[in-house]
């Protein structure tokens, strides 16, 4: 761990020219007293960082010094940073180019610290997909996809049976299935990589919007879909124990506004996607919840709880 906070700190005042201690303890949650320790480890390694004094100071690199990768080429650096997903790197076909740059990084270590990548990875693994996914293979338009992704290049594909023109800005991976993020015309748009049919990567680079994020454009997309989806609510009493439930039952689009509704007897108001989804939520409760309203779900619970009576007279 140290080793890499140590080529952070490296990177950062190479970088931005220069940083304060509490600069660059912030960026890496550190104190500012590791910080003066790193920088010394830096300095006696052979870095050439040095101190700054008085007001606006700072640690800084000698002019003109850089550290160096030793000859990665774009498509290997731009593969390096997703070396913790390798299944995502593999089914865009990118495991090879990700072999060659982690080789090439780790070239570049210390001889100390040069086996950190192999610990590491035997200590940590990200497995993305969920549970019972199966070994299906990735859809075929993904490699295609993730090629006009990395060189911003705009695809003519069937997506649902009809031709479009789209630019592809980005590719989410979510619980084993695969998203395009891209621009249709003026608007941003959702598309699922399975239900892509032939794909043409054309020649044309379009020019990115800088003021598109990936990350944030997902997270909107996918908050407002999830709430769409609750479309009922019903009415609940809960016990104490029902309300510490509350959090591990409920949907979590759906929380935030539960417990706002949260009354001093128990009652609760709470978003779900039909009764019948309700249904088999409620009896997650058991005896911690009644069902308020609607009567329809009132009487579905009252039915179980009447056979399971039965079960276990």
């Amino acid at each position: 761990m140290r080793a890499a906070r140590l080529m952070s700190l490296l990177l950062l005042l190479q970088g931005r020219g220069g940083m304060t201690a509490a600069e660059l303890a912030g960026e890496l949650e550190v104190s500012e007293r590791t910080i003066h320790r790193d920088v010394l480890a830096l300095s006696e390694s052979g870095v050439p960082v040095y101190a700054d004094r008085g007001r606006g100071g700072g640690y800084r690199l000698l002019d003109g010094y850089r550290t160096r990768l030793t000859g990665l080429d774009r498509a290997e650096a731009e593969a390096l940073f997703l070396s913790g997903v390798p299944a995502a790197l593999r089914e865009m076909g990118l495991e090879e180019v990700a072999a060659t740059a982690r080789l090439k990084a780790a070239a570049a270590l210390s001889p100390g610290v040069r086996d950190a990548p192999a610990t590491a990875a035997q200590r940590f693994h990200l497995d993305a997909p969920g549970w019972f996914a199966g070994d299906s293979p990735p859809p075929a338009a993904l490699a295609p996809l993730a090629r006009a992704v990395w060189r911003d290049l705009a695809v003519t594909a069937v997506y649902k049976g009809a031709k479009r023109t789209v630019e592809p800005y980005g590719l989410v991976l979510k619980a084993g299935a695969w998203y395009l993020a891209a621009r249709s015309g003026e608007r941003f748009l959702i598309y699922r990589v399975d239900r892509f049919g032939e794909i043409d990567v054309l020649a044309r680079v379009f020019e990115r919007d800088p003021g598109f994020d990936l990350a944030a454009f997902w997270a909107g997309q996918s908050g407002a879909f999830t709430r769409s989806l609750l479309r009922e609510t019903i009415t609940l009493r809960l016990s104490e124990a029902g309300v510490r439930l509350l959090r591990h039952i409920a949907d979590p689009a759906a929380l935030p506004d539960a417990l706002a509704s949260l009354q001093p007897d128990g009652t609760v108001r709470l978003g779900v996607e039909s009764v019948r989804v309700a249904y088999g939520q409620v009896l997650r409760f058991g005896p911690e919840a009644e069902v308020l309203e609607p009567p329809e779900l009132r009487a579905l619970v009252a039915e179980a709880a009447a056979r399971l009576a039965t079960l276990y007279r």
